[in-house]
């Protein structure tokens, strides 16, 4: 059913990168979460109130919210689809996120709600009565759940939507949630214990727990979060198979939501390259390699000075001085130049910042580092600039 209805919507189209085609499938998902909800929670509730039984009361308040989650996935698609403007160069994509963000506090609100009223029916507990029909209807809505999870983890997967496949967790959640229900009817039958207000309130911890998780997932790229390591190193190697490019280094990778990723980098090449060549070189990689991931390249030339035996020793001698290091990465960016008649060498150093220790400031590092060199290079000042790189 998920295939034919994306072929409906996109009338064949599969490019799900394309922003038109993206808009479409995140409306779809919308529109089908917002009417399965509905029509659940509508059954939930009078079968909570026919059997008064607050876990299936809770359960069903809970639809409730998602379809209300679900509308405000669909703002937050039609917001950031809005076009860049002068205020907002980059585009709106970000404004996914803020839907995203909000629904989870709705989810949390609700779940505290419940968790109040299903303490009060532990208190007060009322007998949950057994119908077959209403019962039967539970057992299909969970049914109906574990396609809606799978369908919205399918569009979420297609399209990269961090706000559907946290939809589709959500809903796999509810499949637990609505079954525990079930089960408490079941027991409630054979006990006097107040197992509904017992059910309500396991109920809604996983409410809160799913609004919490949510919350998480939306705040991350909201702030801002690392690229996966595997792209990261995908595009160095690719880069590094083009003509003259010798060395690549300082690759960030900055996402305004959705498909809106802009990368900027820095390649070394011999300096005796014709700039018209290099130049080519450059701008053919920054399109071949912004297609292929999705997003806006911008390489930065960086030249590298002519080898001199002087030179080639003694980047070799301080390497073997700073690579040793645990926290060093790697090293690039390796000059020797004079200043008021002192030689100094200057390079930049990568630093791994999840090795660092936390009391010590980049300050102190790159002191540490810059000494080091000095001792053991008699004659040279040194200068580093310190690259700090998390990934």
């Amino acid at each position: 059913m998920t295939n034919w209805l994306l072929r409906v919507v996109l009338k064949g189209e599969t490019d799900y990168s394309n922003r038109v085609n993206r808009l479409k499938v995140g409306y779809l998902a919308g529109g089908v979460g917002v009417i399965t909800n509905i029509i659940l929670a509508i059954l939930k509730l009078a079968i909570g109130i026919l059997i008064s039984s607050i876990g299936v009361i809770a359960d069903g308040v809970n639809n409730f919210a998602d379809s209300a989650s679900s509308i405000i996935n669909l703002i937050g698609f039609k917001l950031s689809s809005i076009p860049a403007d002068k205020e907002h160069p980059y585009g709106h994509g970000r404004l996914e996120y803020v839907s995203a963000l909000l629904v989870a506090f709705m989810v949390i609100l609700v779940g505290i709600q419940f968790t109040r009223s299903s303490i009060e029916r532990i208190i007060t507990p009322r007998v949950v009565e057994f119908n077959l029909i209403p019962f039967v209807i539970l057992i299909l809505s969970i049914l109906v759940k574990i396609w809606l999870s799978k369908f919205n983890r399918k569009l979420g997967e297609l399209i990269e939507s961090k706000g559907l496949i946290a939809t589709a967790t959500d809903a796999f959640g509810d499949v637990l949630i609505t079954s525990v229900v079930v089960v408490s009817i079941i027991v409630g039958q054979f006990t006097t214990l107040p197992i509904d207000g017992i059910i309500g309130l396991v109920v809604s911890f996983f409410i809160i727990y799913a609004g919490y998780n949510l919350v998480k997932d939306t705040i991350s790229p909201l702030i801002g979060e690392a690229p996966s390591d595997e792209l990261i190193q995908s595009i160095y190697d690719d880069i590094l198979k083009y003509d003259y490019i010798t060395g690549a280094h300082d690759l960030v990778v900055h996402t305004y939501g959705a498909g809106r990723t802009m990368a900027t980098i820095d390649v070394e090449f011999p300096a005796d390259i014709d700039v018209i060549t290099i130049h080519d070189v450059i701008d053919q990689a920054e399109r071949d390699i912004g297609e292929r991931y999705n997003l806006t390249l911008v390489i930065h030339m960086d030249p590298l000075g002519p080898e001199s035996k002087e030179r080639y020793q003694l980047r070799n001698h301080v390497k073997n001085i700073i690579k040793p290091l645990d926290i060093v990465k790697s090293i690039h960016d390796f000059q020797i130049i004079e200043e008021d008649g002192d030689k100094i060498i200057e390079l930049h150093v990568v630093v791994n910042g999840d090795k660092i220790n936390k009391n010590e400031t980049f300050d102190d590092i790159k002191e540490n580092m810059e000494k080091k060199v000095e001792d053991l290079t008699q004659g040279y000042k040194c200068r580093i600039i310190l690259d700090v790189d998390f990934q």
